[in-house]
């Protein structure tokens, strides 16, 4: 068989996949950005509430936490592909330290505003639909983040080129 002209080798027959949107991209890296500040703000909310700390202790254990969760996130599988722990923590660092600074100032800004949510015990809906109100308006607010940061070849994309 002639594999020129199989089908199989698309490429040959002029089609030539499309590239993944601004958008798309954008929409992944706040998901995949997401995802690692949300494990560790979760833990910290739970953290803080159960052991009774006061509102501002609960937020800077869950600032701290989302961060480590959040960098580690993007450092493991640039660990796994041979980086170093220095290189793999700078290109952490660029990738986003924007990104999760921009989810914890709006997650914990509405953490305070939703009346009795910062004081709600851990078995109730108040506490949890809060949270997860909380992450989703700052994975929205995140996203014009990292959309601008991508469309010039920094924040996600800077790690992304190294995966």
């Amino acid at each position: 068989m002639d594999h020129s002209t199989h089908a199989g080798h698309p490429a040959h027959h002029g089609y030539h996949a499309a590239a993944p949107s601004l958008d798309r991209i954008a929409f992944l890296a706040t998901l995949h950005c997401l995802s690692g500040c949300a494990v560790g703000e979760v833990a910290g909310m739970v953290l803080g509430t159960a052991l009774g700390l006061s509102n501002g202790e609960t937020i800077a254990l869950a600032v701290m936490l989302a961060f480590i969760s959040g960098y580690a996130f993007t450092m493991i599988p640039l660990l796994k592909a041979g980086y170093g722990l220095r290189e793999a923590s700078r290109l952490a660092l660029m990738a986003d330290t924007a990104s999760i600074a921009v989810m914890e100032v709006v997650d914990n800004l509405v953490m305070l505003a939703i009346p009795g949510a910062m004081d709600a015990p851990l078995d109730s809906f108040l506490f949890w639909g809060s949270l997860a109100a909380a992450l989703a308006i700052a994975g929205v607010a995140a996203f014009p983040v990292n959309r601008w940061l991508i469309a010039r070849g920094k924040g996600h994309a800077a790690a992304h080129a190294h995966h």
